[in-house]
């Protein structure tokens, strides 16, 4: 499947759809069509059946999101955002994760002026995992999102006090696999939690404002110097570091860009590096849904303190990459489905 990669190119500008596709033939991915508008998109998605779907946001007719609803009801196929306003509109983006879309990579203003191969290996890299997912897995976890989403907040219940944070690291379908543990984390919850999503700089905030609209935890982006309290969610910020120190009694927060060589900024490693020598045996650590390796060092370190670790299963991961090199690299003490994450950390605390 990932080596002859079949996509539709769905963009309003002609110049765009002719960019796009033929950076895509040079990366040996094979464009088998475009289109200028979602209405035009679903019609060829019927017809054309591709692998994967590389969509716009603001378009005439019908614009990106509306077809993306559409596409997740009538003809599930895995999508990539890509368009300018996964930049400066941000907040869309989020929105296109939690309709169903697998990824996005943001869209240069001007190819004059921007670094066309990283461009280009990155939407060919997002586009060959894509294609990895089947449409009935896509399915499933759209469906599983909705469940969760519908669910009732758990009631009042007794505190075992054995713990002392929570910390989430995600990549790849984080955002959406957020939407569904943070919201059901009930105000009076006896932790922090600080998580480490990756994502690139400017998306992680309206990534905040979105899990604080839906949760009754309070969650912002976090900054340096910010006690972690009870009931406080902190997210990285975007091109940044998160690590944590215990001063007297209290989990205080850094966040700097060291080291400056780093490959993610945010690092899960880092961040759960950071828990486990600051929290040791009292840290609760999850590792949800992404590419790549990234916290498989740091959930190890968290175990090896004798703290509670959590890897997302297989079955709900939109792309079981990290979960999977936590696993293998004997860090997790237990691996769950997505809809039962939430659950059995409130157990725990």
């Amino acid at each position: 499947m990932t080596d002859k990669v079949r996509v539709l190119v769905v963009d309003d500008s002609a110049f765009m759809r002719m960019a796009i596709s033929k950076m895509l033939k040079q990366a040996g991915i094979t464009v088998i069509g475009t289109a200028q508008n979602g209405q035009e998109a679903l019609e060829k998605i019927r017809d054309l059946k591709p692998d994967v779907v590389t969509l716009d946001v603001e378009m005439p007719v019908m614009d990106g999101l509306t077809a993306l609803a559409e596409i997740m009801i009538h003809s599930p196929v895995p999508v990539i955002m890509l368009s300018s306003l996964t930049t400066s509109g941000a907040p869309a983006t989020v929105k296109a994760l939690e309709l169903g879309a697998v990824d996005f990579v943001p869209k240069p203003a001007s190819f004059v002026s921007y670094q066309i191969a990283d461009l280009q290996r990155e939407l060919a890299d997002k586009i060959r995992e894509a294609a990895r997912l089947s449409r009935q897995k896509l399915v499933d976890i759209v469906r599983r999102r909705r469940r969760l989403k519908d669910r009732p907040k758990d009631s009042p219940r007794a505190w075992t006090n054995s713990f002392d944070l929570v910390a989430i690291g995600c990549s790849t379908g984080g955002p959406p696999a957020l939407q569904s543990i943070v919201p059901r984390f009930p105000r009076d919850i006896p932790v922090g939690i600080v998580i480490a999503q990756h994502m690139p700089p400017g998306f992680t905030g309206p990534l905040a404002e979105r899990l604080n609209e839906a949760s009754p935890v309070e969650v912002r982006e976090a900054r340096s110097g910010d006690v972690l309290e009870p009931g406080l969610a902190l997210v990285a910020p975007a091109g940044y570091q998160l690590r944590l120190e215990r001063l007297g009694g209290r989990i205080m927060v850094r966040v700097n860009q060291d080291p400056s060589n780093a490959l993610y900024k945010p690092s899960v490693d880092i961040l759960m590096a950071s828990a486990a020598e600051a929290c040791g045996s009292r840290t609760v650590a999850v590792i949800l849904t992404g590419m790549g390796s990234d916290g498989m060092y740091g959930m190890k370190a968290v175990y090896d303190q004798g703290g509670m670790t959590i890897a997302e299963s297989e079955e709900t991961c939109v792309v079981f990459g990290m979960p999977r090199k936590a696993i293998e690299n004997g860090a997790i003490r237990a691996v769950l489905p997505l809809d039962a994450i939430a659950d059995e950390i409130l157990a725990v605390l």
